[in-house]
């Protein structure tokens, strides 16, 4: 029965639900009429915020681009694909691929969303390699596991928090930092972890879909591509002279690169040895990069892992600045943070986390960005969370603010499953040379959303920290 439900809202959401564009431009004329609506914002005033917003993403956008580029080349090397050829030979099923998928995508995902790069060549080329494995489902899988960034060392609400004056402490909404040991450390979100790495692969086992005809991934491949191409290696031979020359010693020859990416292994060595395990966006392309170095060892094998991998990144290059378009009238109109105040005006001291979680899910369709997303409902939420704790010990409020403000980033994570924007950072892998939409794939992940919708509501209102 579940499995037919499963089916049900995918063939629902095959036919109503728009391409990732189409629905931010949707997004987009509704945050206008909104705005016009809901505030005191005038026309001009939405125009500016839209426009002023379009730019706001670039820098996110090119760590977005460069995370899927890098580790793209690094899954082409010679040894990573030997390394997968060994991991197939303990996966010899489709429901050990999408378990596999599940588990491993969560894991690293808790290092960073970033890592979703990875999981989607790791299951792509899973897809490849075992058949009967339903690409579409495989797809959702993988951008699940996305979810559990969310819990792990990159959770940007709770790393806010325990960061030295920070805006809240600036102004004036926090006196002091918020430890680790309140957001990541407590045990609501080492419950949230056990959620994501147990109960998501049983539950995706649950719900694998019975009919894979037409499904696979040679079945969807478009009419005369050709997935096999020659080997990096081959390309670079290709590419050379008939006779010697001093330019092609120069392309292909390892004394020139590896040199620089021992360079850059000292730096991520420093970086960590100096400022602990901080790893950011930019540290982690950095590693990317410098790896990549490492495995391809020549200049001309580089250059052409990376070509192969920048060849399908256009949705991220084009979509993001509509997305952030979005957040700028959000942020200049004040919409964002009346909604987070309508939100908690309905709260109680005993159901304020529900609405905090129920806020961070509603506000992220319009602000797809945990950080900025809690820059514009998070003051007014602790502002509420404060008034109920008035008379009460410090150390208890500080407790209160802490589980309010990971319940706002728990909804936020979840909301994802249900709107394409972070799918354009899988379909440049997954999606190359497959006719697949996000309509194909959000379908499975309509009942993993109220699964977790539901067992996380009861868990962020009654799970001790």
């Amino acid at each position: 029965m579940i499995k037919k439900l499963g089916q049900k809202f995918t063939d629902i959401f095959i036919r109503f639900m728009p391409s990732a564009y189409v629905f931010a431009l949707l997004l987009t004329l509704v945050a206008v009429v909104l705005s016009l609506t809901l505030t005191d914002a005038t026309p001009l005033e939405v125009l500016q915020g839209w426009y002023d917003g379009f730019w706001s993403l670039l820098s996110f956008g090119m760590q977005i681009v460069l995370v899927i580029v890098t580790a793209f080349s690094i899954a082409k090397s010679a040894a990573i694909h030997r390394a997968i050829d060994r991991l197939c030979n303990y996966i010899k099923t489709p429901k050990q691929v999408y378990v596999a998928v599940v588990l491993l995508g969560g894991l690293l995902s808790m290092i960073s969303f970033g890592m979703l790069v990875v999981t989607a060549i790791f299951a792509r080329e899973l897809a490849k390699r075992i058949k009967g494995v339903h690409y579409p489902f495989l797809i959702a899988c993988v951008y699940f596991s996305m979810n559990s960034w969310v819990s792990g060392l990159s959770s940007s609400i709770a790393l806010l928090l325990n960061t030295a004056d920070n805006f809240l402490i600036k102004a004036e909404i926090l006196n002091e930092t918020i430890p680790s040991s309140l957001t990541l450390g407590s045990g609501l979100n080492i419950a949230m972890i056990l959620l994501f790495v147990i109960v998501a692969p049983l539950l995706f086992v649950a719900l694998v879909p019975k009919n894979t005809e037409g499904f696979e991934l040679n079945d969807l491949l478009v009419a005369n591509k050709n997935e096999k191409e020659p080997t990096i290696k081959e390309e670079a031979e290709s590419y050379k002279l008939p006779f010697k020359a001093l330019s092609d010693f120069l392309n292909n020859t390892g004394w020139l690169q590896i040199p620089v990416a021992i360079m850059g292994l000292c730096y991520i060595i420093y970086h960590f040895t100096t400022r602990g395990f901080d790893l950011n966006f930019n540290i982690m392309i950095f590693i990317f990069i410098v790896l990549g170095l490492f495995l391809h060892k020549t200049p001309m094998r580089y250059s052409i892992a990376m070509k192969r991998g920048s060849s399908n990144i256009s949705g991220v290059l084009f979509q993001y600045p509509f997305y952030a378009g979005i957040m700028g009238i959000m942020l200049a109109t004040g919409l964002g943070a009346k909604a987070g105040e309508l939100l908690a005006s309905v709260a109680t001291v005993d159901t304020y986390p529900f609405f905090a979680y129920l806020s961070g899910g509603i506000v992220n369709f319009a602000i797809p960005s945990a950080g900025g997303e809690f820059a514009v409902i998070g003051p007014s939420i602790i502002e509420v969370v404060k008034d109920f704790g008035v008379g009460l010990p410090a150390s208890e409020v500080k407790a209160m603010i802490a589980r309010a403000s990971m319940s706002v980033a728990y909804g936020e994570s979840l909301s994802n499953l249900l709107q394409p924007f972070f799918l354009l950072i899988l379909f440049p892998v997954m999606g190359a040379g497959v006719k697949i939409q996000a309509r194909d794939v959000i379908g499975y992940l309509v009942i993993p959303f109220f699964v977790f919708f539901t067992i996380q509501s009861i868990l962020v209102i009654w799970m001790p920290l």
